[in-house]
């Protein structure tokens, strides 16, 4: 078993962290407790979906903030995986090599490239009209409501190209799992939409919601079920995926003057050095000093590449 392996090797540095975190989560949810999960990165085009499904499926996460860019390139594997291309020695390609690519529509993120015509124009097609019917009955949803939407209409099935149980945003939406995604902008689908607007083909921008109006979404779920248990936060990779969602709780205490309990577990995996200055690598105590984190807070930082590692950390909380 993946678990009894854990215990028994990882026992010092960065593996005694992954070890230690893996037992923080489980007993956070012994504790009846609930966990966030952030995606920055590109985990989803790492198919980091594959796991994060299965926990989504257990119940083992309940809540999922993720940049834009994650939000839609899970769907893109989910329906273009065979037409995604792998280079597996991305470091020694030239600048005109990469141009060729761009040429080919392949869009490449480190070793795989994304293919536009078949991942990115398919999901545009299918989305659009649903951001048209939402606009003409001046209804404004969250760009993850708009992709359950197109999940649940069956229009992307057809083009199923890996088992959806695989992808993450495909158990979210049967799990109806809340998903906050600040700077929504900064993606694929979100320049389309701006496109979109400015062709005419949408009127306004109210449609998607956007910017404050999710810290609004993240403040109205985290205050009604921080009142019977612990929430725990579980970072992958820095930016705004992982800064955005941890903000909630010193807007409440101190903007908003209420009662709220802190974060009641952090953990982060991230590449990124500690380094004083560098908000994404500082370490968790300074979270302390922001009112985020408590002195008690259960606290870890993995300095690991997260497509290794949290695939066993998953395993680990599933009990595998």
């Amino acid at each position: 078993m993946i678990r009894s392996y854990v215990d028994h090797h990882y026992r010092h540095f960065n593996a005694a962290a992954l070890r230690d975190a893996s037992r923080g989560w489980i007993e956070l949810l012994d504790h009846g407790g609930m966990m966030v999960l952030t995606l920055g990165g590109a985990m989803s085009t790492a198919e980091l979906g594959i796991s994060v499904a299965r926990l989504i499926r257990q119940r083992k996460v309940h809540a999922i903030c993720c940049t834009g860019a994650n939000l839609e390139e899970d769907l893109f594997n989910l329906v273009a995986h065979q037409h995604y291309k792998r280079l597996p020695r991305y470091r020694e390609l030239t600048a005109q090599q990469d141009k060729e690519l761009f040429d080919k529509g392949l869009n490449r993120v480190t070793d795989t490239c994304i293919p536009e015509e078949e991942a990115m124009k398919l999901l545009d097609a299918g989305i659009l009209p649903l951001w048209q019917t939402a606009e003409r009955a001046k209804l404004s949803r969250a760009p993850h409501e708009f992709m359950y939407e197109l999940i649940r209409s069956g229009t992307l099935s057809p083009h199923y190209q890996i088992d959806p149980n695989d992808s993450w945003v495909y158990a979210a939406s049967a799990a109806n799992l809340p998903i906050w995604t600040p700077g929504w902008e900064d993606s694929t689908m979100g320049n389309a939409f701006t496109a979109h607007v400015i062709k005419g083909d949408l009127n306004s921008y109210e449609t998607v919601i956007t910017g404050p109006k999710v810290m609004d979404r993240l403040y109205h779920w985290y205050i009604q079920h921080q009142k019977d248990q612990p929430i725990g936060f579980f970072q992958i990779g820095g930016g705004i995926s992982g800064d955005f969602p941890i903000c909630v709780v010193p807007m409440i205490t101190q903007d908003l003057k209420q009662e709220s309990r802190l974060w009641s577990y952090f953990c982060q995996i991230s590449e990124a050095k500690t380094s004083y200055g560098s908000y994404s690598g500082a370490p968790p105590n300074e979270k302390i000093t922001w009112g985020k984190l408590g002195v008690n807070t259960p606290r870890f930082i993995i300095e690991s590449d997260a497509t290794i590692c949290f695939p066993l950390i998953a395993s680990y909380v599933m009990g595998e």
